[in-house]
């Protein structure tokens, strides 16, 4: 399914928000949209996107800046909403090829449900 969005020069996560692609469904508000990650790298695997197209973290600027900060506010309340992650969790950013970006739309990882211990990777 990615491949064929890709191919037709549509991403695959404004669908997601957009609600043209099913997803389960965390959190939503006027900038920003998270669901569950159908690959969970940990036992609670949140992905959360800004609604509006923004490649990656190379792709910040002013014009895009208040957005970044509504979503960077609702890492928390997404946290908040889910129990397993009272007790800590890590948030991660792909950026580019290299990185493990697989999903050209800027989004965060919140990785939680278990310790994760000191090491990223």
């Amino acid at each position: 399914l990615k491949r064929f969005w890709e191919e037709n020069n549509m991403c695959i996560f404004c669908k997601i928000a957009a609600g043209e692609i099913p997803s389960s469904k965390v959190y939503e508000d006027e900038f920003c949209f998270a669901f569950k990650d159908i690959n969970p790298q940990a036992p609670v695997h949140i992905l959360l996107i800004p609604k509006a197209h923004i490649e990656s973290m190379n792709e910040i600027n002013d014009d895009n800046a208040e957005i970044i900060g509504e979503v960077m506010k609702a890492i928390p309340k997404v946290a908040s909403l889910i129990p397993e992650l009272k007790d800590g969790y890590r948030v991660i950013s792909n950026c580019g090829k290299n990185a493990g970006q697989t999903v050209f739309h800027l989004h965060f990882h919140i990785l939680g449900g278990s310790e994760m211990g000191e090491k990223i990777v």
